[in-house]
């Protein structure tokens, strides 16, 4: 049984919480909180029976196996490298960090303490994202593909209120291409690898963050167009885009269904019906742990590495700087 710590005590951990149910070999044994009155309030009400206000004493805990990074993507890095220097496993919730030097640091961090190191992108472990793979043949050549992830966020409003919420505050590494294109650009990277070029633009906020942008990933017959936002929502759907067809997802964070629509018109069905979502990197990550192995072709090294190293350029593209770039 693999034992997590939890950091955090978001809407986001209470989901984690819930698919560890669903995981074989899986369960929460602690919480840390920056409070005592939080952590024991969060525990009580999940039934966690240790709880921490230390990341070092959690960190060097006995009673824990692997912790899941869900703190503000500021933090990412600093947890993590924390926790593998205590010879912890960590899954460490997307974007992985801050840029792609701390990135770096976290994969060479993993290999010196030879602990499992996994970024939840949550699409690339659905089981759809598998059938797509296999069916994308069906297109025929690939010439393009629209991939849009773009929903107004509630914290918009507040911060249009003159509030400075996290989800806009450049101090976290926040931002709608860290929070919403990284779910376009995970799957992009994976099916296509990485592009010839790159071009990129944003709706900058006075507060320094992108509230929405697009990117174009352009490949030798073929280009990407990433499109996401925080400040504006849209029903429309993702599509991969080719001669003979075009896939159509419904969804490219969640991956619910897959149409493929052939030049003819006619359509076949290709998703099937999936669990929760943070269910496979969960169970995908106890896996690797319990069978010794470190990484895992589903998000390895290198397209951890690859995904950070593309947002981080189209960040300095659309001059959106965080203090962890300094």
């Amino acid at each position: 049984m693999i034992r997590f710590g939890i950091i955090g005590t978001n809407f986001i951990t209470r989901s984690f919480i819930e698919a560890t149910h669903e995981v074989e070999g899986a369960s929460v044994s602690a919480v840390y909180s920056r409070t005592d009155e939080r952590a024991k309030t969060f525990a009580e009400k999940f039934d966690i029976p240790n709880t921490f206000t230390s990341l070092e004493e959690m960190a060097s805990s006995e009673l824990i196996d692997a912790v899941y990074v869900a703190s503000p993507n500021s933090l990412h890095a600093e947890q993590s490298l924390l926790f593998m220097r205590h010879g912890k496993h960590v899954l460490c919730e997307k974007p992985f960090a801050s840029n792609v030097e701390e990135v770096r640091q976290m994969l060479e961090t993993a290999r010196e303490h030879d602990v499992v190191l996994l970024e939840a992108l949550r699409n690339l472990f659905m089981p759809n994202f598998d059938v797509l793979r296999q069916e994308l043949h069906r297109v025929g050549p690939v010439r393009r593909v629209i991939l849009n992830k773009s929903q107004y966020s509630s914290r918009y409003d507040l911060y249009k209120r003159g509030d400075n919420p996290n989800t806009f505050n450049p101090a976290f590494s926040n931002g709608s291409l860290m929070d919403l294109g990284v779910y376009c650009l995970g799957p992009a990277l994976k099916l296509f690898g990485r592009p010839d070029t790159v071009q990129a633009n944003a709706v900058k906020l006075a507060s320094g963050v992108d509230g929405s942008g697009s990117a174009i990933l352009s490949y030798d017959g073929m280009d990407i167009i990433v499109l996401h936002s925080k400040i504006h929502g849209t029903d429309a759907p993702s599509e991969i885009i080719g001669e003979a067809g075009r896939i159509v997802i419904d969804d490219i964070g969640s991956l619910d269904r897959l149409t493929f629509v052939g030049r003819d018109g006619t359509t076949v069905e290709l998703g099937l019906e999936q669990a929760s979502h943070m269910t496979y990197e969960i169970q995908t990550f106890v896996n690797m742990i319990e069978e010794g192995e470190r990484e895992t072709e589903i998000h390895s090294f290198a397209d951890m590495l690859t995904l950070a190293d593309v947002m981080t350029d189209i960040r300095q593209r659309i001059d959106v700087r965080y203090p962890a770039d300094a």
